[in-house]
């Protein structure tokens, strides 16, 4: 069957993509749609042309199976120039969503009708690159340069109404689309309008605009190239012909296709869709309906969570100790509501209807008929267990047992449990709702149907899913303490906070160690740690960290930790350069000039070696989780495509050579060389 085809509707010509599931542009797709106008333009009774798609949606983009290849005759660039210089009125009818090159198909049409659920956008600067088939020329000549660069940079989607507000469409259809685009076919015959080629628009040149606007999106876009060239790219469109302009997209297009950062971010956009494949679990796997959701403690973490489910319309009762505790709760809960209305994310009536979905109590029997109980206690294995063992008592026996936390064994939880298999580790990272990965921990006993369940939840509350095995940390915090060790050994052995901070931004991080640790308050790793056996972890490391908790420096919210806080005004504090040099004496670390580039390696090779070990032992499944784990939860740059990826781009062998360096210098407790790491170096 072939994937394009056409009907003729009187003096319409209807052309259909039909290239299931999301209607990509696949070569077979472009030949299709290129013969059909072909055909077309060749009879003498059309007098305007339609094209729509089949199926859930209009071309949601490339085909993704065709990254990296060669391309095949006609490209996508050739297409368009095609149907750019056909006479005859051409339609572009568009539901679900048109992206990246399916919306640049559309701009190439001289009329859009879009369903009222439909969406657009280029969202190619997600994966490092720009529209490359005429957006940046096209867009900025529909909608004005303001509104395409913001378009363009940010790779968001927009409504059907944005659309019809922005004339990117001339009508909106509310019911069949179809049906709808034909009579708006019939009135442009009937009306006599013309073909209103979009590269035919005038666009005025304004270069302030870009100026503006490049130090606008400066922070967000830190690091990355795409950004810079969609604005390149925009501003040519304005200063030169269409022609020209296209050229100019091309050259920027190819250059970013060519570079390191398209194929770590297209590395992350596979990685992130491979996470979700678990051997053994598939379409046919058994899953548990998840109607009602019951979340115990009302923390900033607990409140996170509940808010998670809410804004999925999911019923959400939260239990807490009292009625004050059931009322503090309520009130976070409403504050990330009324901070999302101030914000203009939700209107008033879309919060009201959220927070209808909530039920504070202190009772767990009106928990009992959850089908999917989440734990977000404080860390520690005692106050766990017993929350485990009354939820064990009172939960229906399909119900689903989850623990948030970050650190603790979730065998030993679902050890006090009669139904092992239904326990497992929903890990959401702070703020959880908002931050956009889930950690789902495997017990040694959770079931594939359990499972399943959870990765269907993720799905549906809008997480990227990573599944993880059970050890100290898991993923995300293993990894990250290690992390934090060699920064904390350097600040012992003559850095300071200020330096190790800033070679960790310039490398690429949201923000340095010690700005993050101050953030998030230093008092939670502290507590964490007091727990652990010295087997675990550098107490050298952490003796920093510990004397400013002793001493009422927990970060922020105390107004001092790692720097001092006196308004808006950020200082290094005194007491930890003094703490350096003491405990230093101490562990008889003798303090010397470090040089950025060891502060870099020793913070991110330790990261990468932890990393390997952690798929090497099978608590990741692949090392690509490992990526999507570090960058969805702690900001490692997108453009480097995550720890394990970068680690490859930039050599194992010479990562594996600085690891034993580095055990050289500081003994093989900490920096034993993966041998995963070893055997891939060799290859």
């Amino acid at each position: 069957m072939s994937v394009v085809s056409t009907e003729i509707n009187n003096d319409i010509a209807v052309i259909i993509i039909d290239n299931p599931p999301v209607n990509a542009l696949s070569h077979a797709v472009r030949e299709g749609v290129s013969r059909a106008f072909v055909d077309v333009e060749a009879r003498d009774d059309v007098r305007a042309i339609i094209l729509c798609c089949a199926g859930r949606t209009f071309c949601a983009g490339a085909d993704i199976s065709e990254f990296g290849k060669p391309p095949k005759s006609p490209s996508l660039p050739e297409l368009i120039d095609q149907m750019d210089k056909i006479n005859i009125p051409l339609i572009a009818a568009i539901h679900g969503t048109a992206l990246g090159g399916g919306f640049e198909l559309a701009l190439c049409c001289h009329y859009r009708i879009l369903e009222a659920s439909a969406k657009v956008g280029l969202p190619e600067v997600n994966l490092g690159l720009i529209p490359g088939a005429g957006g940046t020329q096209r867009l900025p000549r529909l909608i004005g340069v303001s509104q395409a660069l913001d378009m363009i940079t940010s790779g968001k989607p927009v409504s059907a109404e944005k659309t019809l507000a922005l004339k990117i469409a001339d009508r909106i259809s509310q019911n069949n689309l179809k049906q709808n685009a034909i009579t708006f076919a019939e009135e442009i015959i009937k009306n006599k309008q013309p073909a209103k080629r979009v590269s035919d628009l005038d666009i005025k040149d304004n270069s302030e605009v870009f100026d503006i606007f490049a130090k606008k999106i400066a922070a967000r876009t830190r690091g990355f190239l795409a950004p810079a060239a969609a604005i390149e790219a925009v501003k040519a469109a304005t200063t030169l012909s269409f022609k020209e302009g296209l050229m100019v997209e091309r050259e920027q297009f190819i250059k970013l296709v060519e570079g390191a950062q398209s194929k770590a971010q297209c590395h992350l956009f596979f990685a992130e869709r491979e996470a979700a494949k678990v051997p053994g679990i598939d379409k046919n796997t058994a899953v548990y309906d998840i109607g009602q959701v019951a979340v115990i403690g009302g923390g900033i973490m607990g409140c996170g969570i509940a808010v998670s489910f809410l804004n999925k319309m999911f019923p959400v009762t939260l239990l807490e100790i009292s009625p004050d505790a059931c009322g503090a709760a309520r009130q976070k809960i409403t504050n990330i509501y009324d901070s999302s209305v101030k914000k203009g994310r939700i209107t008033e009536d879309q919060k009201e209807k959220m927070l209808a979905g909530l039920i504070l109590t202190c009772e767990y029997d009106d928990i009992a008929n959850a089908d999917l109980v989440i734990e977000a206690v404080f860390e520690k294995m005692e106050i766990k267990k017993q929350v485990f063992e009354k939820l064990d008592s009172v939960m229906k026996p399909t119900a689903i047992l989850a623990t948030n936390t970050s650190f603790l064994d979730i065998n030993e939880i679902a050890s006090v449990t009669s139904r092992p298999q239904n326990v497992l580790g929903l890990h959401f990272f702070s703020p959880a709702h908002i931050m956009p990965l889930l950690e789902i921990v495997r017990t040694d006993h959770t079931s594939n149907e359990t499972l399943a369940t959870a990765l269907k939840l993720a799905k549906m509350v809008g997480k990227t899913a990573v599944i993880s095995g059970v050890c100290y940390g898991f993923i995300a915090n293993r990894m990250s303490s290690c992390y934090g060790r060699e920064a904390g050994l350097l600040l012992l052995e003559g850095a300071d906070v200020e330096q190790v901070d800033r070679v960790l931004y310039e490398f690429g991080m949201p923000m340095g160690m010690f700005t993050m640790l101050d953030m998030a308050g230093i008092d939670i790793g502290v507590m964490a740690r007091e727990k652990l056996g010295p087997e675990l972890y550098d107490q050298r490391a952490f003796a920093i960290h510990t004397a400013l908790v002793k001493d009422g420096n927990k970060g922020q919210k105390t107004g001092a930790g790692f720097y001092v806080y006196d308004g808006g005004q950020k200082s290094l504090n005194p007491m930890v350069t003094e703490l350096a040099k003491i405990f230093a004496d101490a562990f008889q670390i003798t303090r010397r000039t470090i040089s950025d580039k060891e502060i870099e390696e020793r913070c991110i090779f330790a990261l990468i070696n932890e990393g390997f070990k952690i798929v090497e032992e099978g608590i990741a499944l692949r090392a690509s989780d490992v990526d999507v784990v570090y960058t969805s939860a702690f900001g490692f740059p997108r453009y480097k495509g995550g720890p394990l990826f970068y680690a490859e781009q930039i050599g194992l062998d010479y990562v594996v050579r600085k690891i034993n360096e580095f055990a050289k210098m500081h003994g093989e407790r900490w920096w034993k060389p993966s041998n995963l790491m070893i055997k891939l170096a060799t290859k």
